[in-house]
């Protein structure tokens, strides 16, 4: 049990203690004020100086209604389609301004590429990517946003290890709290680093005795490429490749989970556009996704797109990157994604597919309306058992199967008595 969990326990028992002895039950203040003292007393125990406790918690981080929390609701990552998040972070000026921050920075890029493996048009995708190229850092306290969602529901033990390591930085930096601007979840910086991020990987790249992601690009950028290079980078591949599949595809073979070489998809009759042979190294390995299943794009995807998605876990984030990339480096004329809109399904329908699931016990999913990895893996599952191609992205057919399954017979229709002809 972590120490949320602990602690709702203990309130909520204390508070019914209260009751039963017909004194006033706690209020949703009292309670954060109860979570606050023990946190801050854990935070002590691990090492955080007084004093930076005293200055990081000298304001009241109280809210009844936290916007943060709203936004971690609806992050667009996981909320909008393939193709929605792609023309929304991919546009034809961010294309033009990455080619040409790509130019001027390219002899700097260059040597942090010789240092740490990491291919320059990479580096300036995060950049866009994550802050429009240092525009946009968050106006957020970090402090503030971390103890909001060290105390909410959701990811309280993800969040307030963060908020840990953030407060280790006050303490070895000697940075005030309003000094440590950010995003609504945290993120700080050119590059979007949590904190747990900076304390491992940043580096002070210009010597000047400080590590500065905020006002030094040297600084963020090497420290960006050091970050990816500890995770997994390989310096001579790809992300991966839009590719088309043969009429006859088995869906089955869809889905990160699922690994083949070069060679082997090959076989398989999967192509790059335009019926290309696949240019990329035979032995290689790669798995396909559907972002939006069978009748949208479909994609070879190599290690490097994993290790994009050890930094954002979302598809959609790692194929924008991959997809930058490949605009910086080469001159191909920016277009915009589209897609059918006679397959897209409706925040409802993916709820009403959740909730199907859950009850069937085919699956532990958040029921919240999101076409994540883990939903759509448990929506191929189903649909091998409704015989429907497993792309793991919902239909019409999908839904009607659905609307007609019976607990005793599953998916199968049961055979109707011939009608009787009238002689």
């Amino acid at each position: 049990m972590d120490f949320y969990r602990k602690f709702a326990v203990t309130a909520l028992t204390f508070s019914f203690m209260l009751g039963a002895c017909g004194a006033k039950p706690l209020t949703p203040r009292d309670e954060y004020d109860l979570w606050l003292k023990q946190l801050k007393t854990e935070m002590a125990a691990r090492g955080i100086s007084e004093k930076t406790l005293r200055k990081a918690f000298a304001q009241d981080y109280y809210h009844e209604n936290p916007e943060v929390v709203k936004i971690d609701r609806r992050q667009p990552e996981f909320a909008l389609t393939s193709t929605d998040y792609l023309n929304r972070v991919i546009t034809a000026k961010r294309v033009e301004e990455a080619r040409r921050r790509y130019r001027e920075l390219l002899p700097f890029l260059k040597l942090l590429q010789k240092k740490y493996g990491v291919q320059p048009e990479y580096i300036i995708a995060f950049w866009g990517v994550e802050t429009n190229f240092g525009r946009q850092f968050g106006n957020f306290e970090v402090i503030n946003v971390l103890t909001t969602l060290s105390y909410d529901r959701r990811r309280p033990k993800f969040f307030r290890e963060q908020l840990f390591q953030a407060l280790q930085i006050m303490d070895k930096w000697s940075i005030e709290p309003e000094q440590m601007q950010g995003s609504w979840a945290g993120a700080m910086g050119h590059f979007q680093f949590m904190p747990g991020t900076f304390n491992a990987y940043a580096v002070d790249y210009n010597n000047d005795g400080k590590i500065d992601i905020w006002h030094s690009f040297e600084d963020a950028a090497a420290s960006a490429a050091n970050y990816l290079s500890s995770i997994g980078w390989r310096k001579n591949e790809p992300w991966g490749i839009v590719v088309t599949l043969p009429w006859n595809f088995d869906f089955n073979q869809a889905g990160r989970s699922r690994s083949k070489t070069i060679a082997e998809w090959q076989k398989l009759g999967i192509r790059a556009l335009g019926k290309r042979k696949l240019n990329l190294p035979l032995d290689a390995r790669a798995s396909l996704i559907l972002p939006e299943g069978k009748k949208g794009r479909a994609y070879l995807v190599m290690d490097n797109f994993r290790t994009i998605m050890k930094w954002n876990r979302s598809e959609n984030y790692a194929l924008a990157i991959g997809t930058l990339a490949d605009y910086i480096k080469s001159e191909q004329k920016w277009q915009p994604a589209v897609d059918d809109p006679a397959v897209r399904v409706k925040t409802d329908d993916v709820l009403k597919i959740q909730a199907f699931i859950n009850k069937l016990g085919w699956g532990k999913l958040e029921e919240d309306g999101q076409l994540g990895s883990q939903t759509r893996a448990a929506i191929q599952k189903v649909q091998s058992e409704a015989r429907l191609p497993a792309d793991g992205y919902p239909d019409y057919r999908l839904l009607q199967k659905i609307n007609n399954y019976n607990p005793e017979i599953g998916f199968t229709v049961p055979v109707q008595p011939r009608k009787k002809t009238v002689k």
